[in-house]
């Protein structure tokens, strides 16, 4: 850590969430843990999705698998692996974790890395702020390598549990993120409003009965969150698709703008792009494609990055779509980019929005996209940030 960073672990615990130039926010996948019995259906040794990083091997010559973590394969709900990581993360320039959030089945899953990694650990050390992105997608079998090619030839569509609920679960779900998140003193705001992402909208909006549903029922999770003392409620939309795409019926802009999202980001790369390019190549592409959704949706949006591609590990068969190039020294290239979109887009317009990156990811292990080290890189993602959070 730098002379200029908090050397000494009291003083960073005075200080709270450190500031920097940017806020950097990596999405985290709250799998590597077997305290989540319910897990086991798609990873029965009880280490969570390690199990399959473990098992991973190269598919073709010059493939970069297999891949170790340098810390080791270390159960993420555990208050130690967490407070090692959060120093990490932090005396690096990440000082925001987006937690992937399930619900499934009438209750929350794979909680355990959040409330008892994370959250306890961030009690002695709280340099590090979060929020909540539910992953509300059916989940289902490509989850489990031992049926995943089948799922995969199956388009996905065999689902273990479905991500739409109703209005009345959705209450519930409302209460829970508003009394357990929302009011934590290290939950991420903008303007003072919880940010709170949707990853699936169109699962959303089937669950409510429609966009007018929807809409309703945002408007009564804003209502809810004043009532508990909070401003309010910043609604973020993860773009799973390119610009152009639509839903029936209407487009996404416009049933973005009738359910009322406040900001707008992605998930992966994957989602809008060929990633199985050199990555140089991708930059321009991502500009355009961020211009485009600023001039489609009218809300701001907050540039993403990802770090890669590579699903690989996950299925028996290789399935292709691998990221070429994914170099540290490229991918900082990437983060470059987004920090001069924030400068012309948000700086410059005197916003009061903060200059929020995303990344993908901090241990999306078997889709090839992590910062955490590696004993291919090291630490050599994360360098990247440090120089543009300094």
């Amino acid at each position: 850590m730098s002379e200029d960073k908090c050397v000494d672990r009291a003083e960073c615990v005075k200080k709270g969430p450190q500031e920097q130039k940017y806020d950097v926010a990596a999405y985290i996948w709250p799998s590597y843990t077997g305290h989540e019995e319910r897990t086991r259906i798609f990873w029965p040794d009880g280490i969570g999705e390690w199990q399959t990083v473990k098992a991973a091997g190269p598919r073709f010559e010059g493939h970069k698998w297999p891949r170790k973590p340098l810390l080791g394969y270390k159960d993420e709900a555990e208050k130690e692996t967490m407070a090692e990581q959060i120093d990490l993360a932090a005396s690096h320039g990440v000082n925001v974790f987006i937690y992937d959030w399930y619900w499934y089945d009438r209750r929350p899953f794979l909680e355990n890395c959040l409330n008892d990694g994370f959250l306890e650990a961030a009690k002695d050390d709280p340099r590090m702020r979060f929020y909540l992105m539910w992953a509300n997608h059916d989940a289902g079998v490509l989850w489990d390598k031992r049926n995943s090619d089948r799922g995969l030839a199956l388009g996905g569509k065999d689902p273990v549990w479905l991500g739409c609920i109703d209005e009345r679960e959705f209450r519930i779900v409302c209460e829970r993120v508003i009394s357990k998140y929302f009011t934590h003193p290290l939950y991420y705001k903008i303007d003072g409003k919880p940010v709170f992402s949707i990853y699936e909208c169109s699962n959303f909006v089937k669950g409510l009965g429609g966009v007018e549903g929807a809409a309703k029922a945002i408007r009564e999770f804003r209502r809810m969150c004043v009532e508990a003392g909070l401003p309010g409620l910043h609604l973020q939309l993860v773009l799973t698709h390119p610009v152009g795409a639509t839903h029936p019926g209407a487009t996404t802009p416009e049933i973005c703008r009738e359910i009322g999202f406040d900001s707008i980001t992605h998930y992966q790369f994957v989602h809008f792009t060929n990633i199985a390019r050199p990555y140089l190549d991708i930059i321009p592409d991502l500009v355009r494609e961020w211009d485009k959704i600023t001039e489609a949706y009218g809300i701001p949006y907050f540039p993403h990055i990802s770090v890669g591609w590579d699903a690989s590990p996950r299925f028996y068969e290789y399935v292709g779509g691998v990221a070429v190039d994914n170099t540290p020294e490229n991918v900082g290239a990437a983060l470059r980019a987004a920090c001069r979109y924030i400068d012309e887009k948000i700086r410059t317009s005197g916003s009061i929005l903060p200059p929020l990156i995303t990344v993908n990811s901090w241990n999306e292990w078997t889709e090839g996209s992590y910062l955490l080290p590696d004993d291919l890189y090291g630490t050599g993602y994360l360098d990247e940030i440090r120089k543009i959070a300094d």
